[in-house]
């Protein structure tokens, strides 16, 4: 069975908030943090370090 990516983290994202309970703060500071990074120019020194 093939799941494209987005659903499996949409379903391990749900599970999570659901399960740890995390504050709604800290979900936005990693989102925001996460998408901030991804285009800033500490990729190429980050990028390494996830593969």
């Amino acid at each position: 069975m093939d799941v494209p990516l987005w659903l499996a983290l949409l379903l391990v994202g749900v599970l999570g908030v659901k399960l740890i309970r995390p504050p709604w703060w800290l979900i936005a500071v990693l989102l925001l943090g996460g998408y901030l990074l991804a285009d800033s120019l500490l990729t190429p020194v980050i990028d390494p370090a996830l593969k």
